[in-house]
């Protein structure tokens, strides 16, 4: 076995898993955040809170993992990524930071009429990071400027049509995401509304998908010839089809009012939107031009820390599924974690 060879396609899987993971997993209730601005009944936010109150910040756990898996895998992807998307980075962690700092204020201050403040910045502060984290991956996705392996462009190059269209597009996917996790965990009016918004959010989501998916292909021609040369289109046209296949089960889920169907498919809509792009940019991990191998750390160094990670990714797993478990089941009004 090449160890060489082999490692970084191990860890490049590790790292995207832990990507998608973390995108469903506070994709959702950053989109409750968002939703926030569409609910204005404070009973209801509350009940909105309730839903992920005991998971949300277990959630970015795998943001953290998946950070140390760039910088300590991927050492030359971290040092060139990291001074391209300052800006954008800073900015996303300074949002998940208010808007941690929001959720908990919220409560303390119910009824000192300082809690709508504290909601705005909940809704603020999710709103922000999402974009930004749609931002990064587009502005992944159109490519780095790279000089002898090192980030050689301006901080702001990050900044185009077609990262603006991807931060946009995961902003409303995650609104969506919150907007299905709530019919599945609330009832009555609540859920009600819910199902309206889902169905305008899905129209929405479809349209990024589709736009970026077209734009996509443009960026740089090794992405075209992914998707137009042969045998290569045998097997990526089942991405585009499943997105469609999708789209009728969603919109079936939403007519015959099931629970956990729309959220399903949405997940699934996500799922496909990464593998998507994961076709697209293989097996550059800074397009257009350094591949895994390139900016990998040592087979050694790569060892030791995928010890580690078998014993703590089981770990991580164990109590999240854990904690979704004991928080299971529709929430009411008369329900509250706090």
């Amino acid at each position: 076995m090449d160890l060489t060879y082999w490692l970084p396609i191990i860890w490049a899987v590790i790292l995207v898993a832990a990507i998608s993971i973390y995108v469903i997993l506070d994709g959702f209730d950053l989109g409750i955040g968002m939703l926030f601005a569409l609910e204005r009944d404070p009973v209801r936010r509350n009940v909105m809170v309730s839903t992920i109150a005991p998971v949300w910040d277990g959630n970015e756990t795998w943001m953290v993992l998946g950070g140390a898996v760039l910088y300590g895998v991927f050492p030359g992807a971290y040092g060139t990524l990291l001074p391209a998307f300052y800006l954008p980075i800073i900015l996303m962690l300074l949002a998940l930071i208010f808007r941690g700092v929001a959720f908990e204020f919220r409560v303390m201050t119910h009824g000192t009429g300082r809690e709508k403040l504290w909601d705005v910045g909940f809704m603020a502060g999710s709103g922000i990071a999402a974009f930004c984290q749609g931002a990064i991956l587009g502005g992944v996705v159109q490519g780095v400027k790279v000089v002898d392996g090192a980030f050689a462009g301006s901080a702001l190059d990050w900044l185009t049509p077609f990262s603006i269209l991807c931060g946009l597009a995961v902003m409303c996917g995650y609104a969506l995401l919150g907007a299905t996790w709530l019919i599945w965990r609330t009832t009555g009016a609540l859920e009600a509304s819910c199902r309206r918004w889902a169905s305008k959010l899905a129209i929405g989501l479809f349209v990024g998908i589709v736009a970026v998916s077209l734009w996509t292909p443009l960026l740089h021609a090794p992405y075209l010839r992914r998707w137009t040369d042969w045998p290569n289109i045998v097997f990526v046209l089942p991405v585009p089809v499943l997105v469609a296949v999708l789209g009728v089960l969603f919109v079936r889920g939403l007519r015959h009012e099931h629970s956990k169907g729309p959220f399903l498919c949405a997940l699934g809509w996500f799922f496909l939107c990464l593998s998507g792009l994961g076709i697209t940019v293989w097996p550059y991990i800074v397009p257009p031009g350094l591949t895994l191998w390139d900016v990998s750390a040592p087979p050694s160094s790569q060892l030791f820390q995928l010890v580690g990670t078998v014993i703590l990714l089981p770990i991580i797993l164990t109590y999240t599924i854990y904690s979704y478990r004991v928080f299971r089941g529709k929430v009411t009004e008369t329900d509250g974690y706090h």
